[in-house]
């Protein structure tokens, strides 16, 4: 067989991919799996959304759209970014993309040149780290420690910028950890970021609208103007309007930038579905009192998790700020053995000693950049939460 590409050598499958994976071949057996691992919104997508496209499709609306978004999505997208974030893009500097994900990628691909670097602040979503080294770049990851809330420490940024650094990547709230960086920490890594006038931000802003406590949202080129022009903004539907199968990211940022990674999605997927962009367009333009009461009912299973998992043996669950996602540490795990017998010497053993014996798919903190950790998505039904949780508290109390 011909050889595969050199670049594909040190980039896996995700982690949460995987797991899914083993619960689908558990499944065709017969086996009733608890998924935790996938970060899915339970909720339907509006109805509002999904007429608009209905009507869409009917008008004929089946053609191909622009590369970049249609002019009634980018409207759209540049009143949320004036109404909620208070930035002002003209529409050449918004595009739409498959996802977050691919404007993430883009934008990778239009600007890391080989040994490139960019900083990942770690725990870090799976995708920041691999699709650069796609591009030929090299990840560099800086450790945001449990005692310090998961956040990126300014000391920590100045120490690992170098000539070589092009992008520092933050998001918050963030996946795995649900950590949340309020105005006064932006503020401070502004502060470093000003005097690094070679390095790109990009803000992955995807769950913008799952705050908890009182916590207030804030993006860091709203916090530091003069940030604005090196800075992308990114979000799209899939979080907060449970749309993660329409497929639809946009982000805000300079004008060349913006055309730079346009043109690196012409030659891969060109401009995306007619329909979905309709359906977003009106998610974003249409009533948004459900989201808040959708994000008040996660606040409602984060309780319930963290106060569970905190009863387990050898368990340490932090509460986050945001996000659908607990990281509990498990130190106290470590070097057990577990009912069924298996060594649990790492996160990963952890997890799957637990989706073996207790039928429970979570994601283990290595696949995320920091251990002993594992991750729980609570985006889903307050019963199958209830059960999976007790499940993983068993489990820990029959290690030995």
């Amino acid at each position: 067989m011909p050889a595969l590409a050199d670049r594909l050598k040190n980039v896996e499958v995700a982690a949460s991919s995987a797991a899914s994976a083993k619960v689908r071949a558990m499944a065709e057996k017969g086996i009733k799996v608890i998924s935790l691992n996938v970060g899915e919104p339970d909720f339907d997508t509006p109805r509002h959304a999904i007429d608009a496209a209905y009507q869409a499709a009917l008008a004929g609306d089946t053609h191909y759209p622009a590369q970049d978004g249609t002019k009634a999505l980018k409207q759209a997208i540049q009143r949320k970014f004036k109404r909620e974030n208070g930035l002002d893009y003209a529409l050449d500097q918004i595009m739409v993309a498959n996802g977050g994900k691919q404007i993430i990628y883009n934008a990778l691909m239009a600007t890391v040149n080989p040994d490139d670097e960019v900083i990942v602040p770690t725990p870090y979503w799976i995708s920041y780290a691999d699709q650069t080294k796609i591009c030929g770049g090299k990840p560099v990851l800086v450790a945001c420690p449990q005692n310090n809330g998961f956040r990126l420490r300014p000391e920590d940024l100045e120490a690992a910028i170098t000539p070589k650094t092009k992008w520092l990547i933050l998001n918050s709230p963030n996946n795995p950890t649900g950590a949340t960086y309020s105005k006064e920490d932006l503020r401070k890594l502004a502060d470093v970021m000003l005097r690094h006038p070679h390095v790109w931000v990009m803000t992955d802003d995807m769950y913008e609208h799952l705050l908890y406590d009182g916590f207030e949202f804030a993006t860091i080129a709203a916090v530091e103007p003069r940030l604005f022009d090196r800075t992308l903004t990114v979000n799209g539907l899939s979080k907060a309007y449970a749309m993660t199968g329409w497929r639809v990211g946009y982000a805000g940022g300079p004008k060349e930038l913006i055309k730079a990674m346009v043109n690196v999605q012409g030659q891969a997927t060109s401009g995306i579905n007619t329909l979905a962009q309709v359906a977003a367009a009106a998610a974003l333009d249409g009533p948004q009192d459900y989201v808040a009461e959708r994000a008040a009912i996660y606040k409602q299973r984060r309780d319930l998790v963290v106060e569970i998992l905190n009863k387990a043996p050898g368990v340490s669950c932090h509460k986050p700020e945001g996000a659908f996602y607990v990281y509990p540490n498990i130190a106290g795990c470590i070097g057990k053995v577990s009912a069924g017998g298996r060594k649990i010497a790492t996160d990963k053993d952890f997890c799957e000693a637990v989706l073996e014996e207790k039928h429970v798919a979570i994601v283990h903190g290595g696949a995320y950049g920091m251990s002993p950790y594992f991750r729980v998505s609570y985006a889903t039904d307050t019963e199958s939460l209830k059960e999976a949780c007790k499940r993983i508290v068993d489990f820990c109390a029959a290690l030995k």
